[in-house]
């Protein structure tokens, strides 16, 4: 009986199954991420995959960086070049040509797990993650200057406000500031109530907003130094913040896509919206988000 199960397996149809790996986008991808340059757009997936388009999201091409599951990017910065750096979970930084065609990895010893990763305006490499160490790197990867803020604690996102300011926060409400390009930094007072955060969105050089944990939503507007709570009629946490046409927006939780309105944020409704965590969400040509989540979600969605 055995015998036989095994003779018939071996003569299995495997079309359907070679059809559905040819895809650009699979099922089985889950989007963690999505930067923009232009036209081009790179998306980064759990297992490993990258998925550019050169076209805003008209059409989409598939690479992987390696077998299955050996890699998972949980961060991706678009460069002033043109080219594209991701942030591998597995101890790597990934860099690209212009466009995100071809990929390079680069071994990365500090922080010990790296959670976020940016480009500055000179296009130097910054990567930040566990006990709050910074490091970078101004040769593409070859050299890196790791800085250690001593504090046990992680450093969730960085963002370049401008040439020399970044601001960098994290875990129990860490906020770090440079104004000299990355030199040093300083610490500034935390944001209250332990608060976690997820993105940070410069507006200006002193005006940021960012997302934390249960969907609280926080200004500045002196640089980081005070932080105060705005409310969020989104009913969501907002894992990515990002600008289109002026307006801030961020994506999260149950499928949602919020906008800054006046001095709170608002869901914005949208055709077919599936209740999943967008982990990715960027602006692209014309009127169109693209939101990225589990189950293959990869779509263009129309905002007024």
């Amino acid at each position: 009986m055995l015998a036989g199960l095994s003779g018939c397996s071996s003569n299995a149809d495997l079309t359907a199954v070679q059809a559905e790996r040819a895809k650009p986008l699979q099922r089985s991808d889950i989007m963690q991420a999505i930067a923009t340059s232009g036209n081009n757009v790179v998306v980064g997936t759990q297992s490993g995959a990258m998925i550019t388009s050169s076209d805003a999201g008209k059409t989409w091409h598939r690479q992987s960086l390696g077998k299955p599951f050996l890699s998972s990017i949980n961060d991706i910065a678009a460069c002033p070049d043109g080219s594209f750096l991701a942030l591998d979970f597995y101890g790597r930084v990934w860099n690209s040509d212009v466009g995100g065609k071809k990929w390079t990895a680069h071994k990365l010893e500090h922080p010990e797990t790296g959670l976020t990763i940016s480009c500055d305006k000179a296009g130097a490499w910054w990567v930040a993650g566990t006990y709050a160490t910074i490091a970078t790197s101004a040769d593409q990867g070859k050299t890196w200057r790791v800085i250690d803020n001593k504090q046990d604690a992680q450093i969730t996102i960085l963002r370049w406000v401008n040439d020399k300011r970044a601001i960098a926060m994290g875990e129990f409400g860490l906020v770090l500031r440079t104004d000299d390009g990355g030199a040093t930094w300083e610490k500034l007072p935390p944001v209250p109530a332990d608060f976690y955060a997820y993105d940070l969105l410069p507006v200006d050089e002193n005006t940021a907003w960012v997302s934390g944990v249960a969907g609280h939503m926080q200004l500045t507007t002196d640089g980081g130094k005070t932080w105060t709570i705005k409310e969020n009629h989104a009913g969501a946490p907002l894992y990515r913040l990002f600008m289109h046409k002026g307006i801030p927006y961020g994506v999260g939780a149950r499928g949602t896509v919020a906008r800054l309105e006046g001095d709170a944020w608002q869901a914005v409704t949208y055709p077919n919206a599936i209740p999943v965590f967008l982990g990715g969400g960027a602006s692209v040509e014309g009127d169109n988000l693209l939101i990225g989540g589990p189950g293959g979600l990869l779509r263009l969605v129309s905002v007024q």
